[in-house]
């Protein structure tokens, strides 16, 4: 049997391979499956499917990654991806997804930035959702089980292989002890542990950076985050729901406090149009050198545009804004400011099948690394899922049948047990959320858009603090359910990300993509490499392999003149 944790799209993918190979599969998630992460994803999914340009290929897909990522991606990553993208689409397809077409029924596809043609395809604007969708169905033609509510809380490792895990119901306290041959771990990134994320208020904080890490695995780039350009302020709990970058391919004009169209001092040809790192970098600059709104933003504003167009081009913007603000946008701005978006970090895996160095353990989707380098380019997440769904599946299947018999300890397990039972036992003065509030503050002051030395070591400081008060943390589950339990592991996941971002940022002494140093404003040749960090062994730098001839002659900078910001 093989286990995936996570039941968002790579989860699921994961899980569908694995029974259409005959092995048993079991797929769990902390969320209900209907409302995990992917469903969030808006724009499209990319392949080089040359639906709309015949001239497109996986090569100039590869090509566009790689540029785009700062020379940090792993070019046999990319290939794999890029070459299996239009596989990803025609599965979504057999499995019933509807697709935008054109007329005579090709798929349709559109340019997003950085790319050099159309290759992303899309259903509306409500992309990922209707991939989630379609994925839960063929899931369930399959009979997969699939269980929500499920909190995993450690990995089971014996002599460096894994052997299940142990967790927790989150509804009422049941334990879970899972024996499994291989497990695919698919638990998202960690970008929840900044103050304003896109991510929902249980989701990415580093659940997967955890599980592996103290399963034996490491983490590779965790400091290359990507922030994206426009997240709301307000409300509170809602602080970075994502405004998205159609607002400002339709149109949209960025202004500062002053009322000046900002984006003229740092990208005077693309203006707004201009790629999420560089956008992000110029709101954060405005607000940081006094021009920003009294709230600690930007404005951005498409009042101007015909209301038709607002109503036909953005109705899930206008919505958003009414619901949450009961701001109308076709009369008035829209108060925003960068926020954290992506994990273009995450465990280190091998670019052939994700496999970790823990045997029997695999990573895929945000949870992984080596695709996306310092900038991702838009679109690249959902083919990944599907592609390296795939692919894992079958080597877990593969690992799985090979197994003739697999070691148990007794004190793993115990071990697993002690862990939630000392939790549950905890009766200490300090708040769990209050210290998850403490990190996302720390993260959010030293580690955003623009980091320096003395904000990094200052941020590592605020942690050591933090860890030191998670040794007197009270948790109390109460009528509602074990809640309380399932943010105690949650926080546990957010200082371990936060300190491997940290420690990482810190190391990386240059400027490249979305990582910022003021202090080193330059691309440091001798750091294009992955950082690669454990709690054990600290940080090595890794070597990327050379891009082959035929991909980086199709390298080149690609015009941005009618296309979406990524």
């Amino acid at each position: 049997m093989v286990l995936v944790i996570g039941t968002g799209g790579a989860g699921l993918r994961a899980a569908i391979e694995l029974a259409e190979a005959g092995v048993d599969v079991l797929a769990v998630g902390k969320r209900p499956k209907e409302d995990a992460h992917t469903a969030l994803a808006a724009g499209g999914i990319n392949a080089a499917l040359a639906t709309m340009d015949p001239e497109d290929s996986w090569q100039q897909h590869a090509a566009d990654t790689l540029k785009e990522s700062y020379l940090l991606a792993d070019p046999r990553t990319v290939r794999t991806v890029t070459q299996g993208a239009a596989l990803g689409i025609d599965d979504l397809e057999r499995y019933g997804m509807a697709f935008a077409r054109e007329e005579d029924g090709r798929i349709s596809q559109r340019f997003f930035g950085a790319h050099k043609f159309r290759r992303t395809a899309f259903a509306g604007d409500y992309t990922g959702l209707e991939i989630q969708r379609t994925l839960i169905r063929r899931a369930e033609q399959l009979d997969v089980p699939l269980l929500d509510g499920v909190y995993i809380t450690r990995l089971l490792v014996h002599d460096g292989a894994v052997f299940g895990a142990y967790g927790f119901d989150v509804a009422n306290g049941t334990r879970y002890l899972i024996h499994a041959d291989a497990v695919i771990l698919a638990a998202g990134g960690h970008t929840r542990i900044w103050r304003r994320t896109s991510s929902r208020r249980d989701e990415n904080t580093g659940d997967s950076f955890r599980l592996a890490v103290d399963a034996g695995a490491r983490l590779r780039d965790a400091e290359l985050v990507q922030f994206h350009p426009s997240g709301i302020i307000e409300p509170e709990n809602a602080a970075g729901t994502l405004v998205s970058e159609a607002a400002r391919g339709e149109g949209g004009v960025l202004r500062n406090a002053l009322g000046e169209r900002f984006m003229t001092r740092y990208d005077p040809e693309r203006m707004e149009l201009s790629t999420r790192d560089r956008v992000a970098l110029a709101s954060y600059t405005e607000i940081k050198e006094g021009r920003g709104t009294p709230k600690g933003g930007v404005w951005l504003d498409v009042s101007h545009l015909p209301r038709q167009t607002i109503m036909t081009r953005l109705p899930r913007v206008y919505q958003t804004l009414l619901d949450l603000q009961m701001l109308d946008i076709t009369r008035e701005p829209i108060e925003i400011a960068p926020t954290a978006h992506y994990s273009m970090g995450g465990v280190w895996v091998r670019p052939e099948d994700h496999s970790t160095d823990v045997r029997g353990l695999y990573a895929i989707g945000e949870a992984s690394s080596g695709l996306h380098g310092a900038n991702r380019l838009g679109g690249n997440s959902l083919i990944e899922l599907l592609v390296f769904g795939r692919l894992t599946g079958q080597a877990a299947a593969a690992y799985s049948r090979e197994l003739t018999s697999q070691p148990r300890s007794a004190s793993a397990v115990a071990q697993a047990r002690a862990e939630i039972d000392d939790l549950l036992a905890a009766d200490g003065p300090e708040n769990v959320r209050a210290l998850q509030r403490a990190i996302r503050n720390t993260m959010t002051e030293h580690a955003g858009v623009v980091r320096d030395d003395q904000g990094l070591r200052t941020g590592l400081e605020e942690l050591s603090a933090v860890e030191k008060r998670m040794e007197n943390v009270g948790v109390h589950p109460d009528i509602a359910g074990f809640q309380d339990l399932a943010h105690a592991f949650d926080l546990k996941g957010a200082a371990l990300a936060a300190r491997a971002t940290l420690e990482s940022a810190l190391e990386r002494r240059e400027t490249r993509g979305c990582h910022n140093r003021s202090d080193y404003p330059d691309q440091d040749p001798a750091l294009q490499v992955n950082l690669v960090w454990s709690p054990t062994t600290g940080i090595t730098h890794e070597s990327i392999p050379a891009i082959p001839e035929a991909i980086a002659s199709l390298m080149e900078d690609v015009p941005t003149e009618g296309k979406l910001a990524e």
